[in-house]
């Protein structure tokens, strides 16, 4: 059993509009297309050549027939024909291989160029478009259904034309051939076609079954993997063993009811088509005997009536694998028509929205340094995915150049939307947010995040060096730079501790360093970005009392000269900043430094600080 199963996209009737989204495709074949007319035309020899191997052979037959009949003659017609069969024979090779080495190299060039316009396309979309799509479902549509484009593109539509042409012009054959026999097929061969459909859909469904169910096992794998700690720790372990056994007891059951109605199909296959031969031979037979019929060509029209049978399963099948492709073709294109952020580097071909390789080779000029003033004017948001539910509500801050504030309050107060407002991952319902007096939709999107710098509360490093997620947002840095920044995040001495120094890998999501290793690497990356303003998401949340040390005092550094926007519920992190805002359900209900809020005596701040206070002295005690 193959447990690497891909999962089988949904299908897609063949009408105007699904044809229509499969011609947008066609594009990203113009730039390959003398190529691909190459390949077709080595389908058109080759579909030909499997043509012309019955004939030729009936003429050997019936040349052989008639030398024997004459006492031996025509010895030297029956090697010239023979020599002819071995020639079509060879050429159909020839042109065969090079139809599979063209189509497959030109196939996957179109591929690669679908995969990077889709996967560039994707990653330009906005937040509000990732917050209400399973990282899954994106991951299935830019590999499984790419995948199946690809399956159909390089395999499937060739076949389909060989298949196509081969019926076509053996339907032909046959009707010139003998009539009276073709009469007989086109009769049961459609009868047999019709079986097969009917049959064949049970069969699918029976698939996807199957299918279902070994997704349900694999599920249960990824939990028990994901959360192997927890299953260890709670000694379940026969239980998760058991639960993937009753899965693997239901594929087997779907699995075995498929292979039986297999094995009845293949029999009614069987019965119909050793029919229809039978029906073939007792008829030819009675014209051979007649007179009507030559022997050559009785065999000539068996082999052209197995071409008939062959190609009209395949075009049933090759069918289904078109609807399958187009099914992906629409839901990668629904992809493709999903609207990006702002100024994405994206340009036309074929009709398709794509990455215009002039734009990626550009090296835009850096947008002038901003001075780092911001302000939040009244400012209301609800996330699109729940508009019914206000986040913000006519919330109201201002941070002046090189100023650090901090954003304090209870959690799932609205603190984290603010920083992804100034991002501008999303954009508010109403309000203004201005940056040096500018709104920040007026700035190139690119050109405001290049000065922005965050750290956020669950590094994510991607599975490099340590030194290309360090140089993550200055890819242009020299090493003495990347070691320098490191230094400054007191990063340095556990990395030239690892073996391989700065080319250490860290792993799949940084797995391989520690919770505080990785902060350190995410403030070490923010310290070499040099942003103009400075957003820390809890950003000593995971250190310990060591390491929050140095790397405070590295912040303390990196905060100097520019706008610092602390977000932190350990109040002790946040008293030496010049403005506190305490925001409760998305309205900022005091302002002031430590000392100022502290005086409030009905104040949210002092009551928050007073809670931590006694928890940290009954931890202590």
């Amino acid at each position: 059993m193959n447990h690497g199963v891909r999962p089988e996209v949904p299908k897609s009737p063949i009408t105007r509009e699904s044809l229509r989204e499969l011609w947008q495709f066609f594009g990203y074949l113009a730039p390959y297309r003398w190529g691909f007319a190459l390949a077709w035309s080595c389908l058109l020899i080759n579909a030909a050549c499997g043509l012309a191997i019955p004939w030729v052979g009936g003429q050997l037959i019936d040349t052989a027939q008639r030398g024997l009949e004459s006492g031996g003659t025509g010895t030297g017609a029956l090697t010239q024909l023979a020599w002819i069969l071995a020639g079509v024979v060879l050429v159909r090779i020839l042109f065969q291989t090079l139809q599979i080495v063209w189509s497959g190299r030109l196939g996957e060039q179109t591929m690669c160029d679908l995969r990077r316009d889709t996967f560039t396309r994707v990653i330009q979309l906005p937040m509000g478009f990732f917050a209400q799509r399973r990282v899954g479902e994106l991951t299935s549509r830019i590999s499984g259904d790419l995948s199946q484009i690809q399956s159909t593109l390089v395999s499937s539509i060739p076949q389909f034309l060989t298949q196509l042409v081969t019926l076509v012009g053996a339907v032909l054959l046959l009707a010139i051939t003998s009539p009276r026999l073709t009469a007989i097929v086109l009769v049961l061969v459609p009868v047999a076609g019709f079986t097969a459909r009917m049959f064949g859909q049970k069969a699918r469904a029976l698939a996807r079954e199957s299918q279902d169910r070994l997704a349900e096992t694999n599920v249960v794998v990824e939990e028990s993997l994901q959360g192997i700690g927890t299953v260890k720790a709670f000694a379940r372990e026969d239980y998760e063993a058991e639960r993937y056994s009753q899965g693997l007891d239901r594929v087997l059951t779907a699995v075995v009811r498929g292979a039986r109605h297999q094995a009845v199909f293949s029999a009614a296959m069987s019965l119909f088509f050793m029919g229809i031969l039978g029906s073939v031979l007792v008829y030819g037979c009675h014209l051979i005997q007649a007179g009507e019929l030559t022997v050559g060509q009785m065999s000539q029209f068996l082999l052209y009536s197995m071409s008939v049978s062959m190609s009209a399963g395949q075009l049933a099948r090759l069918y289904n694998e078109l609807q399958r492709m187009l099914g992906a073709t629409q839901r990668v294109r629904e992809l493709l028509r999903e609207p990006t952020e702002p100024d994405p580097l994206v340009a036309r071909r074929g009709g398709v929205q794509t990455v215009d390789p002039t734009a990626q080779s550009r090296s835009p000029a850096p947008p002038p340094r901003i001075l780092g003033k911001v302000e939040f004017r009244d400012v209301e948001f609800a996330y699109p995915s729940r508009p019914e539910v206000p986040v913000l509500q006519r919330l109201s801050l201002t941070a002046s150049p090189g100023q650090r504030i901090a954003l304090v309050g209870p959690s799932g107060a609205g603190k984290s939307t603010v920083v992804s407002l100034l991002m501008r991952f999303y954009q508010p319902q109403s309000g203004q947010i201005l940056i040096d007096g500018r709104d920040v939709r007026d700035y190139p999107l690119r050109g405001l995040r290049s000065q922005l710098a965050i750290v956020p509360q669950d590094v994510l490093l991607f599975g490099g060096t340590i030194a290309e997620n360090i140089a993550y947002g200055r890819p242009d840095a020299t090493q003495h730079e990347i070691e320098l920044a490191a230094r400054k995040a007191h990063a340095h001495e556990f990395i030239a501790g690892f073996p391989e120094g700065y080319q250490t890998v860290v792993g799949e999501r940084g797995v391989k360093l520690s919770g505080g290793q990785r902060q350190r690497v995410a403030i070490a990356r923010a310290i070499l970005r040099d942003p103009a303003i400075l957003i820390l998401d809890e950003a000593t949340s995971s250190l310990d009392s060591e390491s929050e040390y140095l790397v405070q005092q590295a912040l303390e550094t990196l905060m100097e000269g520019r706008t610092s926007m602390i977000i932190a519920h350990r109040l002790a992190t946040v008293r030496r900043a010049d403005c506190i805002y305490v925001i409760r359900d998305g309205e900022v209900v005091e302002a002031g430094t430590h000392e100022d809020l502290l005086q409030l005596p009905e104040g949210l701040y002092r009551t928050l600080s007073e809670l931590q206070f006694t928890h940290e002295v009954a931890e202590s005690s």
